[in-house]
């Protein structure tokens, strides 16, 4: 993966000129399997999300999610607590399917953030936790 593939992804995010190139690239970033470019997208996130755009959010978090696994859990929760007003389907479907694909490290990671000082990370977490497999703990 190059960075000129990602800074056009960057770009693309901005514009939206390119719906299908954006989508594509964004899975050839995600297919990568490329960890190291986590940090860019992280900061990346926190641009986007301070901008209000809920497309790159929606964008940015499977490719995240796909690339850095349960470890992104407190990230992007602390994405989806930020109100963008869209329906965030594919960021929720993004955390379920992590929840689900390792519920001890996702038990690990989400119950801390159940008393987060933001009320909406403390309940976007417990949210969350609903979808452990087996009954609920407690």
């Amino acid at each position: 993966m190059t960075t000129d593939s990602l800074n056009r992804l960057f770009e693309l995010l901005d514009s939206l000129d390119s719906v299908d190139e954006a989508i594509g690239l964004a899975d050839t970033v995600a297919a990568s399997g490329d960890r190291a470019l986590l940090p860019r997208l992280e900061a990346a996130m926190d641009r986007f999300l301070g901008e209000g755009n809920f497309y790159a959010r929606e964008m940015l978090g499977g490719v995240i999610a796909s690339l850095g696994g349960t470890g992104t859990l407190p990230l992007l929760l602390r994405a989806s607590a930020v109100d963008l007003g869209d329906d965030q389907d594919g960021l929720a479907t993004e955390i379920v399917d992590l929840v689900q694909s390792d519920p001890d490290g996702a038990r690990t990671l989400l119950e801390p953030l159940t008393e987060d000082a933001d009320p909406v990370v403390a309940e976007r977490a417990v949210w969350a936790l609903r979808f452990l497999p087996g009954p609920p703990q407690g």
